[in-house]
């Protein structure tokens, strides 16, 4: 027989995450600290992927956004650690909102961009190689619609997480 407690410190972090998340999402055209984060991720991306072609250089950075926290979910998951990789699940929903606002302002292209002007703009690439570069707002769309999809799970599994099961012993 299984008894169930709740964790008090990894319930206070996972009330903690899923307000700042979801106030993330709601205010996700405004920037926020972690997004500073995920920029040094994203410029990385690039430079890890430049040798594999202009396409695949240009997604690379939105990709390793988005793989770099699910690394660490899959080294939590295979190492048990299931409320650390509930929380990473927060990092990956949050990374898909950030990328979301990024494809969205590739017809538009009025986000400042690290290299100024002269900088090359990825997802107005990528959809202009890809011939759907009409449906940005509507693919921004549904990436950050996936993305509040991937919050609200991370909310449920942080909260899930939260509680320790413990083996009773009848006596």
């Amino acid at each position: 027989m299984k008894d169930y407690s709740i964790d008090k410190k990894r319930f206070a972090i996972a009330i903690i995450a899923s307000i700042y998340f979801i106030y993330y999402g709601f205010s996700y055209t405004d920037w926020h600290f972690i997004d500073n984060i995920n920029l040094i991720i994203h410029e990385a991306g690039h430079t890890v992927f430049m040798f594999s072609g202009d396409f695949i250089q240009l997604l690379g950075g939105s990709f390793l956004q988005i793989m770099f926290p699910v690394i660490f979910i899959l080294y939590f998951y295979k190492n048990k650690d299931y409320f650390s990789s509930s929380l990473l699940l927060f990092w990956v929903g949050q990374n898909l909102i950030n990328i979301s606002v990024y494809v969205s302002d590739a017809i538009v292209m009025q986000l400042p961009l690290l290299g100024g002007e002269s900088s090359l703009h990825d997802w107005n690439n990528i959809l202009i190689m890809m011939g759907l570069l009409k449906y940005s707002e509507k693919i921004g769309f549904s990436i950050y619609i996936l993305g509040f999809i991937v919050i609200m799970c991370a909310i449920y599994y942080s909260f899930y997480n939260s509680f320790i099961k413990k083996d009773i012993v009848p006596v």
